[in-house]
């Protein structure tokens, strides 16, 4: 099977025909995907789409009616929100035209924007649930006070997400990796494929300090958290165990979805990156690039829907 998908490359015999040299050639690349299979994850994405946005719509908009939601946490909720919103509107959209079309649609200079835009928002969401993992944990454990110095902090953190994520998404601007069509050529990000050494060695990074990283602070807090209620527990046993379970089952969801929607992408991107050439076919691709997209409707979902916070604010409201 044969799918052509975009090639950022110019061919100069365009020119003679009276085409313009930016114009974008097809190139046949074996393992693409079938016109059905760009119609499932053209439906796929436009699920995401629509459910993302309005998700994290109405959690945007909850925190702005409900003033009792105004606490130094909440702020890093609200931070996950407005980056996964970003995702669906200058992400996504695109990716599903080109599932739709079967090709990409806005040229290479397009390509680079929406490798780095994705990159940028999903990399602040991921820091973002190691923050707020890690301020639940300092909350139960009582390490800080809750005085207005903490929404100084809360805002320190959100800042600092966003500063860390242009630290690792500016540099293949600069010559460490590039950004570039990725799988069946609907999509576009970094170029794991290249197994050159600035291509391996920033893979590897970002594997380590922006998926591994963040994962192991909300195993390490989201653990110190269920210790600490096991040794209430010790105290009064049955609140206690109702509240350690309570915990546990949030506890497990949270970095069970975590793992999968982002787990797969950062093992095909080592994969493809360590593994032999064309060991990741485009179709193979597909499914861990949709998972990721696929958490901008499960963070609002987990982190908003089912805040204990949120829905007590709600239900006095009504």
């Amino acid at each position: 099977m044969v799918v052509h998908i975009r090639n950022f490359t110019t061919d100069p015999s365009l020119s003679i025909l009276g085409t313009t040299t930016s114009t974008l050639r097809d190139i046949p690349t074996p393992g693409g995907l079938s016109r059905t299979g760009h119609t499932v994850v053209a439906v796929c994405l436009g699920f995401i789409l629509v459910a993302g946005t309005l998700t994290n719509l109405c959690a945007v908009l909850i925190f702005a009616k409900f003033r009792s939601l105004w606490t130094p946490i909440n702020l890093i909720l609200l931070n996950i929100s407005l980056s996964d919103i970003l995702v669906c509107i200058f992400g996504t959209p695109f990716s599903f035209a080109a599932s739709v079309h079967g090709r990409w649609l806005i040229g290479e200079h397009g390509c680079k924007w929406y490798g780095f835009a994705n990159s940028l928002f999903g990399i602040v969401s991921l820091v973002s649930l190691a923050i707020l993992s890690y301020e639940r944990y300092a909350a139960v454990m009582h390490l800080s006070q809750v005085d207005i110095s903490d929404f100084r902090k809360a805002r320190f953190c959100i800042g600092g997400s966003w500063l860390y994520s242009l630290i690792w998404t500016v540099p293949p601007f600069l010559g460490w990796s590039s950004y570039g069509p990725e799988g069946p050529g609907t999509t576009c990000s970094v170029q794991w494929h290249l197994q050159t050494a600035t291509s391996v060695s920033y893979v590897l990074c970002l594997f380590v300090f922006c998926l591994l990283l963040p994962l192991l602070v909300m195993v390490y807090s989201y653990g110190r958290i269920l210790v600490a209620i096991k040794r209430v527990g010790k105290i009064n046993l049955l609140a206690a165990q109702r509240r350690e379970q309570h915990i546990l089952v949030m506890v497990l969801t949270m970095v069970s979805f975590y793992m999968l929607c982002w787990m797969p992408y950062g093992i095909m991107a080592l994969v493809a990156t360590f593994g032999r050439s064309g060991l990741v076919t485009p179709m193979v691709s597909v499914v861990p690039s949709v998972l990721a997209k696929f958490s901008t409707v499960v963070n609002p979902v987990l982190y908003v829907f089912f805040n204990n916070q949120v829905r007590t604010s709600t239900i006095n409201h009504n």
